[in-house]
């Protein structure tokens, strides 16, 4: 099951938290927060994690 832990207002920085997490070894999605695919750079986004994992993220997130 993955668990939201982070949001982000744009795909740029939902990437970014994606690389971050996963550079700690952390699978990571991404998933916009709508439905509007038009305008997919602008919206704002949810960043997952799979619910055995976010302990770390925790933990990670504490150290930054």
């Amino acid at each position: 099951m993955w668990v939201q832990v982070k949001s982000a207002p744009n795909l740029m920085i939902a990437e970014m938290w994606k690389e971050f997490f996963e550079g700690e070894g952390i699978p990571t999605r991404i998933l916009p927060e709508s439905d509007k695919l038009e305008m997919k750079e602008t919206v704002g986004y949810k960043i997952y994690v799979s619910q055995e994992r976010v302990h770390v993220i925790e933990e990670v997130l504490r150290k930054l």
